[in-house]
């Protein structure tokens, strides 16, 4: 058995274990990804009430490389991925940089293994790396029976009850596929399941539509909206993508389309790989430049939400028309009739599955705001 003791402060290190179950699990699969796996698959072992008890994370890449576990695991900032810049097997764009992902699995639970298995001269060998929340900066490594193939699980036990928020597949799916969208396009040979169901854009994504950015000084940008079926934390975000596509920096987008929308927005242009390594996208909107280019895909934000706001309406009006559902004719310009738009159109801001009510029970609900909001 061998010990990596990680060259950092106890506090600094469980901060970086203080993320959410979510992030977490987007960090593992990047580690993944960066190992040069083809197949990711996150799943949940659950008690029979539900719970979360233990989260697998399993990928058929290369493996850690225990030549450079020293660095990989006892390093904090040190990344070899700065240097690379690319994988060393398929030569794949690389996320990690600062080597502080694996900190995350401890928002997880408070026990990780890596499990992992890799290729050496005259065959294949095994190890286990562990560590253990209460005291982060320590690693254990320790011999395996070779596994059948390269590749690394992370098992995590002593799951944290945060955890349990990942139950909710749908929105895990839904959120993974949008970090993951620009990748997952620029290497569609790559296949990320979670709890056996395939995160791909495609198959969560309402709409996709393309604008071109130009600023004053004749810059030009290229902003993809994509709207997603379903709401999920991190929505409603702007990222920053370099020429090759690959996401820079993400922020909020600053728009508010309203409850009806879910989106991720990809500004894309080769400038932002330049100011990138400027350091300028960090400071965000301190950076005229940047600014400029944000000010500009909000404008184009705001058109494009208000036009489909306009065509949404005007689509579910004329099906609550059709089925008789609606209390007022199509032509009606009273006050009653804007008051109770008004109030419908609140009442879908802030009630969940408003539009999925049965007819019956809309009429019912209509009949009653007509009476709070003042007879025809």
């Amino acid at each position: 058995m061998k010990t990596i003791t990680v060259q950092a402060r106890a506090d600094h290190i469980a901060s970086l274990a203080n993320a959410t179950p979510l992030s977490a699990i987007e960090e593992l699969l990047w580690n993944a990804l960066d190992a040069d796996a083809r197949e990711v698959k996150v799943d949940l072992v659950t008690n029979t009430l539900g719970a979360v008890e233990a989260v697998r994370v399993s990928d058929d890449g290369a493996g850690i490389d225990i030549a450079r576990v020293d660095d990989t695991f006892g390093a904090l900032g040190g990344s070899w991925k700065r240097a690379d810049g690319v994988t060393h097997g398929l030569h794949r764009r690389l996320h990690g940089r600062r080597g502080r992902g694996r900190f995350k699995a401890f928002a997880i639970g408070l026990h990780c293994e890596w499990r992992t298995t890799v290729g050496v001269e005259g065959g294949l060998k095994s190890y286990i790396l562990s560590g253990d929340a209460a005291d982060p900066g320590v690693f254990t490594l320790d011999d395996a029976a070779p596994g059948p193939a390269t590749g690394t699980e992370v098992y995590i036990t002593n799951v944290r009850p945060a955890a349990d928020v990942l139950t909710d597949a749908g929105a895990v799916v839904s959120a993974l596929a949008a970090k993951f969208a620009v990748y997952l396009k620029a290497y569609p040979a790559v296949r990320v399941y979670f709890c056996g169901i395939p995160v791909t854009p495609v198959i969560v994504q309402k709409s996709v539509t393309d604008y071109n950015v130009s600023l004053p000084s004749g810059a030009e940008a290229k902003l993809e909206v994509i709207e997603w079926r379903r709401r999920f934390a991190g929505s409603g975000r702007l990222v920053f993508c370099g020429g090759d596509g690959f996401a820079l920096r993400e922020r909020p987008a600053g728009v508010r389309p309203g409850a009806a929308f879910s989106f991720t927005a990809y500004l894309r242009s080769p400038r932002f790989d330049e100011l990138e390594a400027e350091n300028a996208l960090v400071l965000d909107e301190l950076n005229p430049e940047v600014r400029g280019y944000l000010d500009a895909a909000r404008r184009i934000l705001r058109d494009h939400f208000k036009v489909r706001a306009a065509s949404d309406n005007a689509a579910r009006l004329a099906s609550w028309i059709a089925d008789g559902t609606y209390p007022f004719p199509a032509d009606d310009t009273s006050p009653a009739r804007e008051r109770f738009d008004a109030a419908v159109a609140d009442l879908r801001e802030h009630l969940d599955g408003f539009d999925a009510l049965p007819s019956r029970e809309r009429r019912y609900l209509f009949s009653l705001l007509l009476k709070t909001t003042g007879e025809k």
